[in-house]
């Protein structure tokens, strides 16, 4: 059973190889994302987020943490948090505002 994220798609892992992370892809509003949460060295996971461009575009710009606090003690809560900061990019540079998440 797989779980759809709030687009209404369904996030494909993929594994790059020779990477010991597993990426998941994310598409939202034409928008398309990579998203992991390696596990640090302390023991907790931190969301990584990777814009892979929109349509046809394939420039790769990794998205800043947005928030101080970017340690989560599961992987799971790590790629919510991933998923909707990718969100809350795309609305930051659409003019939708966060009323939509």
């Amino acid at each position: 059973m797989s779980t759809q994220d709030p687009s209404g798609t369904e996030p494909g892992a993929a594994s790059t190889p020779g990477d010991e992370k597993q990426r998941h892809v994310f598409v939202y509003r034409g928008w398309r994302f990579a998203y992991s949460a390696p596990r640090t060295k302390t023991g907790v996971y931190r969301p990584v987020v990777i814009c892979l461009g929109q349509g046809s575009d394939d420039q790769e710009t990794m998205l800043p943490d947005d928030t101080d606090e970017i340690a989560y003690a599961t992987e799971a809560e790590a790629l919510r948090h991933a998923q909707q900061q990718a969100m809350r990019w795309v609305h930051d540079r659409t003019g939708d505002g966060q009323g939509q998440l």
